[in-house]
């Protein structure tokens, strides 16, 4: 990873990168709402929006507070100002319809609006994670086909992460840059410029509880990665703090799907606003994304809330993590 000092804002750096007016216009939304969510998260404590909003999301999970305020906050920047044309978000059953101001828009974005929401109330880091598209043509609402895609038509890609500072991180597809607010100015400045994964890491990040019901392929991985190797375990349970972690340290983050007796094996993730996203800012680092079988990026989603195994890092460790899985 090369560090840089020029402190450049994002507005600047997108138009650098050479990245057209209405891309700009979305990261430089999604980038607005962030600050607003980061300022929220940490007044929560104080404006009583802590804890639990009593309702559960469309794949049965309690919603907290805070969920839903950077849900809406989102949605009604994008609304606000018409640069989608449509939205899918974690927390809505359905895609989101854009503005009257959105109907001419020629891309769509998929977010999870506050991923790691159960580290709220104990003060971990928690994030936003987004993915745009292009939408297929037209013009009016993004139709269910300009969504159900594969991660390999990605247009930009990344999370923010609210920890001990605000920080972007995000591709156009060549590459991956982070931006960290500065709050004096209240603008997102380059500092982490070409970011590059280690080749191999020392660090495995997996929920060991779920070890009973890895596939053996796993189960021989995380022996094998404890015993002798040198690698340390840490896992914050908040997917964008593993993953930035992971991207700048070098390491490797499981979360393969879980094996039953009454069906085939489930993925806990979701592919289209968590796996997509994140395997595209690894990819585009030097590192790998797999589902255990395939690159997540290959993978043609068949529902906006589709959910997949994620094995993502160093392109080494996951390599090697294949290798235990023919």
């Amino acid at each position: 990873m090369e560090s840089t000092s020029t402190g450049r804002p994002l507005q600047e750096h997108l138009e650098a990168q050479g990245a057209e007016a209405g891309l700009r216009a979305v990261i430089i939304d999604l980038a607005a709402a962030a600050i607003d969510i980061a300022a929220k998260i940490n007044r929560a404590g104080l404006a009583g929006v802590l804890g639990e909003a009593g309702t559960t999301n469309v794949h049965g999970e309690d919603v907290k507070k805070l969920d839903l305020v950077a849900n809406d906050i989102i949605i009604e920047r994008l609304r606000a100002t018409g640069s989608v044309c449509g939205m899918a978000s974690e927390e809505v059953d359905e895609p989101i319809p854009p503005s009257d101001k959105g109907m001419a828009s020629a891309y769509l974005a998929l977010f999870d609006p506050l991923d790691g929401s159960s580290n709220i109330d104990v003060n971990v880091s928690i994030g936003t994670i987004f993915s745009l598209y292009r939408r297929r043509g037209g013009s009016g609402p993004a139709g269910l086909d300009d969504f159900l895609r594969s991660g390999r038509e990605q247009v930009a890609a990344g999370y923010f992460v609210y920890g001990s500072s605000t920080m972007l991180v995000y591709t156009l597809g060549a590459g991956v840059d982070g931006l960290t607010l500065d709050p004096d100015s209240g603008l997102f400045r380059v500092t982490h410029e070409a970011i590059r994964t280690p080749g191999r890491g020392k660090i495995y990040s997996c929920n060991e509880a779920n070890y009973d019901k890895w596939d053996e392929g796993t189960r021989r991985y995380v022996d094998m990665v404890k015993n002798g190797r040198g690698y340390s375990g840490r896992y914050v349970g908040s997917f964008v703090a593993d993953i930035h972690r992971n991207l700048l340290k070098g390491g490797i983050f499981l979360y393969p799907p879980s094996v039953s007796d009454s069906g085939p094996p489930k993925g806990k993730l979701r592919l289209m606003y968590e796996a997509n996203p994140m395997a595209l800012v690894t990819e585009q680092a030097g590192g790998m994304a797999t589902d255990g079988q395939r690159s997540i990026l290959d993978i043609t989603a068949e529902d906006i809330h589709q959910r997949v195994g994620v094995v993502i890092g160093s392109q080494d460790d996951v390599a090697e993590y294949s290798e235990l899985q023919a």
